[in-house]
């Protein structure tokens, strides 16, 4: 007679063998951290896990012991590299140990899937895992990201940019997303935030990055009022831009900002944050946050001095070169 398994040990089960309501009680554990963490009203992700769940098209796996699904972490793919949508582990046992495992379980997926040979993620969520104890660390580079936040009670007291006075800011708009998409390619040249998502590599890639953010709610709904596109008055050029979104009802959240190199340093890229800031607080909102690399001090410096503060650390971690 075969021996039974050991209900004791953790077990992997694929995604699509699991139903929306299995994961309850893991989304809820989930929501509620992200809302104290961040800030973040995390119901609208947790909504569409439920829907792709049990339509059997989410690809991942969960994370079992005693019977019981304690974490989950689902991928997706596109081109030739995979991206790690979530993980999380109910707090009781979050060890890095089976945080190793869910993450092991969906890279080997991935390296199984013809043409990728990249893989991304930025786990907010991930609690304790170090970079030797994740899998194939050889091949891991690990970035160390702030997550800010600043009160916008005060934001109209924010002094005006001197560079107001020959830049010019405009409403977003669609129209914009081209331009958009060429000074993403340019400004991000050799800059470590193209290690960490190479769309920034490529206007190709720029204009997928815009797209995904803008029509999909993974950094929030976009909100378009608050977002602003820097023009430079004597030549029409565009020269910066400042996307925002709305991540709970009174949470605004800076998805990306950016300025060409000829304008950097000169006050523009403040002018744009403050612009967002103080669309968001008409809007209602008492808070707005936003992500940025450790080592980008010249960026973090430009936040402190609009009244963002750390408010939580994490990594982005990527696997290149399979």
């Amino acid at each position: 007679m075969a021996a039974l398994p050991d209900p004791h040990i953790p077990r992997l089960v694929e995604l699509r063998h699991v139903r929306s309501s299995d994961l309850d009680y893991l989304l809820e554990e989930e929501s509620a951290a992200w809302k104290d963490s961040l800030d973040w009203d995390f119901q609208a992700s947790a909504g569409l896990v439920r829907r792709f769940v049990d339509m059997q098209s989410l690809s991942g796996y969960s994370l079992l012991i005693n019977g019981r699904l304690v974490g989950y972490s689902y991928f997706v793919c596109e081109d030739h590299k995979g991206l790690i949508g979530d993980l999380y582990v109910l707090r009781e046992f979050a060890s890095p140990e089976n945080e190793s495992r869910l993450l092991g379980s969906v890279l080997d997926a991935l390296l199984k899937t013809p043409l990728v040979k990249r893989v991304e993620s930025q786990l907010m969520m991930l609690r304790g895992a170090s970079r030797l104890a994740l899998p194939h660390w050889r091949r891991l580079q690990v970035f160390a990201r702030n997550f800010m936040e600043a009160s916008l009670e005060a934001v109209d007291r924010l002094p005006a940019s001197h560079a107001e006075r020959w830049l010019s800011i405009d409403s977003w708009s669609e129209a914009s997303q081209e331009e958009a998409a060429v000074l993403i390619a340019g400004a991000y040249r050799g800059h470590i935030d193209s290690e960490i998502n190479d769309q920034y590599r490529s206007v190709l890639g720029a204009r997928k990055f815009l797209t995904n953010i803008v029509q999909f709610p993974g950094c929030g709904v976009f909100y378009q009022p608050a977002s602003f596109v820097l023009i430079e008055t004597k030549t029409g050029r565009l020269c910066g831009i400042c996307l925002a979104s709305l991540v709970a009802p009174q949470v605004g959240h800076i998805m990306q900002i950016c300025v060409s190199g000829a304008v950097r340093g000169k006050g523009a890229g403040y002018a744009l944050l403050r612009r967002s800031m103080q669309a968001l607080a008409r809007h209602g909102c008492t808070k707005a946050s936003l992500t940025v690399t450790s080592a980008n001090r010249e960026a973090i410096q430009l936040y402190e001095r609009a009244g963002f503060m750390n408010r939580r650390e994490f990594a982005a971690h990527v696997w290149d070169g399979f």
